[in-house]
């Protein structure tokens, strides 16, 4: 007879979920609570992926408002560190006005009022696409590479030890 293997440890991708209104003051709140985030998850401010996200978000969250407002409902952000990266998502709750995908996003005239946002967005990505949801929505789904992403993990493994399975 042999002994059961011993409980390992398991480790899972941090996360954090939060809705916003679909309003202005809703699209900064994401922005700032993405960055706030990261800096506890030991990304720093100012550093290459803080400002890449930063941006990412206050696109995504403004095209939210902007593009996929449906009164009384909010959006949506999400952030992950899955392997080697920080992933980014945004979902909204109406059906139509589905942005562009990766490399369909037209760029903006010079004198254009609007339009530049999905361009930011391609560019600072590393990955990126736009998922349907059911109920009618969409989510656009960012992400960034991580460079020291496997140290990062190794730091919040230990100021927060996985809890063990018996």
């Amino acid at each position: 007879m042999t002994a059961p293997p011993a409980a390992q440890p398991t480790t899972t991708a941090p996360s954090f979920t939060r809705r916003f209104s679909s309003t202005p003051l809703g699209a900064r709140l994401a922005r700032r609570t993405a960055l706030v985030q990261l800096k506890t998850w030991g990304i720093a401010y100012g550093s290459d992926v803080s400002e890449r996200a930063a941006v990412v978000v206050a696109e995504l969250a403004a095209n939210a408002v902007t593009h996929g407002r449906v009164p009384g409902r909010d959006f949506e952000l999400r952030l992950s560190l899955p392997t080697g990266s920080l992933r980014i998502e945004v979902t909204d709750t109406r059906g139509d006005g589905r942005p562009p995908g990766p490399g369909a996003v037209r760029a903006a005239g010079p004198l254009d009022e609007s339009g530049r946002g999905m361009a930011l967005v391609e560019a600072l990505a590393d990955r990126w696409e736009v998922r349907e949801r059911t109920p009618p929505g969409k989510t656009v789904l960012v992400e960034i590479d991580v460079p020291g992403w496997l140290a990062l993990m190794r730091r919040l493994a230990v100021a927060r030890p996985p809890k063990r399975r018996s």
